[in-house]
């Protein structure tokens, strides 16, 4: 360990654990990294805050920080981060990307940076025009069909919490994604939180300015142009058709469309592309006053704020019913449920919430896994695609047990557990609004069963999670894709057409926003190095951003 008299030209990584009430104390975090490092708090000239969690396990709530430290002397000043990709040259090679969404957007700037030049399909309309799209939803239950929650720029994740905590940390350089997206817009503080987010009002300027990026950089973007079918010839991707009669001609095109593009699933398997069945999820939004998810996740008596200190709390709940998973899904802490529906004969409906989750609801999806063989009843007539025609009929069924337009079937949480009927049902965050309906009743009994355990077991974990004031409504259906489009595992292209990329979630290979931007990147570099781009005989990219200078610090123990 290092003392006063060692040498601290390099700066050194200190990680300390304070009381919440100190966390933002500057004398409490110097004299704890002062004592981490054995010197004088007169040393510590500057701290720089590198990770940000809360321990909320105990009742006693502890912070933990990670500081870089100027020992003796300032920090050398950290650049702003700006974004900056190479102009595509007039002779570049052409790459489709189908979609906008965090897969299709990464996977283009990743080109730009590789020599390429990507061409992005997008059925929607752009971020703000697409805002407008929402209304008819929200206000009148009228589905606008190609521009919604799920479709437009920056896909189903523009219009959501925009959770960037992942587990896919292997998959690539998921600081990258983080630095991209604060070099476009997004905060900083992504860089530090734990579990960071940006926030359903912050994203669509985020993507926006992706969107810039991509343009000036010689890329090109169409709105509103949905893809009808795929050109193939012996086997080889050729290009695209799209509704309006125009074809976009590529060697290689990146299928990026989400897990909402049904017609795309559909249009493949007319084309004969082979496709596979893969697990997915359905259930319900359980919401929750945040006040209460807060009591029960800071230890605090009810009715008693939190403190100012700490952010909306939030949960995660998973356990195995039957050989089937039941957890939650997508939390949204201070947020709101939404319509997601892509279709007028079909309620779907999904969570979001705001940069600063101030909403007084707590929502989550609550799932129950499905497995290929669960839809067996649906395979003599719709194939591979029986987990689609599955999630249809749920939807259909909470559109026909619904009150018009975009209303939802909900049930309180202990009338669902006890099978009996809701007379009244509590305030929802759910703008179309909610109607007691028999959830219980409607989805298979299957789901329901394993759902009830699942409940009754979170409720044992979480006392006084089960309440008369939490609502289940119907129904979560769009977790992820019920399709995988196969793919070759080093070369990323589909296993039997050549120069076609499936990619992220409506492939089946992402769950999440950052998954999905890491595997569009990985994408773009496959296709890259099929042109040639690999290894030395890479065009060497232009940084994407611009970043601190790069150190090896020491990691104080």
């Amino acid at each position: 360990m290092p003392d006063a008299s060692s040498d601290f030209s390099e700066p050194t990584l200190v990680d300390i654990i304070l009381p919440l009430e100190q966390s933002k104390n500057t004398e409490a975090q110097k004299s704890a990294v002062a004592a981490k490092l054995n010197t004088k708090i007169s040393q510590i000239v500057e701290l720089r805050l590198r990770k940000h969690s809360i321990d909320a396990r105990q009742r006693t709530i502890k912070v933990q920080l990670r500081f870089e430290v100027g020992v003796g002397e300032s920090l050398a000043p950290e650049p702003e981060l700006h974004p900056k990709y190479p102009t595509a040259s007039s002779d570049a090679e052409s790459i489709i990307i189908v979609g906008c969404g965090p897969a299709g957007l990464f996977a283009a700037l990743r080109c730009l940076e590789l020599g390429l030049k990507p061409i992005i399909l997008e059925r929607g309309k752009d971020a703000s025009a697409r805002r407008f799209d929402l209304r008819p939803i929200l206000k009148e239950g009228r589905v606008i069909e190609d521009s919604n929650y799920c479709f437009g720029e920056g896909g189903a994740g523009t219009f959501s919490d925009g959770k960037l905590y992942t587990r896919a940390t292997k998959r690539g350089p998921v600081r990258t994604i983080y630095e991209t997206l604060v070099a476009h817009g997004a905060p900083e503080r992504i860089l530090i939180d734990a579990h960071p987010h940006i926030g359903s009002n912050l994203l669509p300027k985020v993507v926006m300015a992706m969107r810039e990026s991509i343009l000036s950089a010689g890329g090109e973007v169409y709105f509103g142009t949905k893809v009808e079918s795929f050109i193939i010839h012996e086997r080889k991707i050729a290009g695209v058709r799209t509704t309006d009669g125009r074809e976009f001609l590529s060697g290689q095109v990146i299928l990026a469309t989400g897990h909402s593009a049904r017609d795309i699933y559909e249009q493949l398997h007319a084309q004969k592309v082979q496709l596979e069945q893969t697990p997915f999820a359905v259930g319900v939004r359980i919401e929750h006053p945040q006040a209460q998810i807060d009591s029960l996740q800071y230890h605090t008596p009810k009715g008693q704020k939190r403190s100012a200190l700490l952010p909306a709390a939030s949960y995660r709940l998973a356990t195995k019913i039957d050989n089937r998973g039941v957890h939650s899904f997508c939390m949204c802490p201070g947020g709101f449920i939404v319509p997601a529906a892509t279709e007028n004969d079909e309620v779907v409906v999904n969570g979001m919430s705001l940069a600063r989750r101030d909403s007084p609801f707590a929502n989550s999806g609550m799932v129950v896994t499905v497995e290929p063989e669960d839809t067996a009843p649906f395979v003599s007539e719709h194939g591979v695609l029986a987990g689609i025609a599955f999630q249809k009929s749920l939807e259909r069924a909470a559109k026909q047990h619904g009150g018009g337009g975009q209303v939802a079937p909900g049930q309180r949480v202990t009338d669902f557990l006890m099978g009996k009927d809701s007379t009244d049902l509590p305030k929802t965050s759910y703008f179309p609004g909610i109607i007691p309906s028999r959830i219980d009743q409607i989805l298979p009994e299957w789901i329901t069963s394993r759902l009830r355990r699942g409940l009754d077991l979170f409720g044992k974990q979480m006392c006084g999670y089960i309440t008369e004031e939490c609502n289940l409504i119907g129904f979560e259906t769009r977790t992820s894709s019920p399709v995988r489009i196969p793919r070759d595992e080093r070369t990323l292209q589909h296993s039997e057409i050549s120069g076609l990329y499936p990619c992220g979630e409506g492939a089946g290979f992402a769950g999440g926003i950052v998954s999905a931007a890491l595997d569009g990147m990985r994408c773009a570099e496959a296709a890259a190095e099929s042109k040639g781009y690999s290894g030395q005989n890479r065009r060497a990219p232009e940084p994407t951003t611009t970043a601190s200078p790069q150190v090896k610090p020491r990691l104080s123990p």
